[in-house]
């Protein structure tokens, strides 16, 4: 497979996340795009790394999924903590929760 059809792919996910980002409203969306927006970037080490015959990219992918995975465990603390506040996880009414 030729690196375009990677760049195109990784350009569409990275494009759908940001639309969701930007769009939704719903907590677990949100973060659901930060994730394919995450994605779209190894996709992109991935492809670059084996382009030039380097494991560097391969290993910068690694060290951002386990940002991703931290991100993730803190993004669904937050949205639980919401919806046991607030009994929605409407990310409008996250001011709500100042103070």
């Amino acid at each position: 497979m030729l690196l375009n059809q990677f760049l195109l792919l990784a350009a569409v996910l990275f494009c759908i996340g940001v639309y969701g980002v930007l769009v939704r409203r719903n907590g677990m969306l949100v973060l659901m795009s930060i994730e394919l927006i995450l994605n779209s970037v190894n996709i992109n080490l991935v492809a670059f790394g084996a382009l030039t015959d380097d494991v560097g990219g391969e290993v910068f992918a690694l060290f951002t999924i386990a940002v991703a995975a931290a991100e993730v465990g803190v993004g669904l603390a937050i949205v639980l903590l919401m919806y046991r506040n607030r009994r929605s996880i409407d990310l409008s009414e996250a001011d709500l929760l100042k103070g």
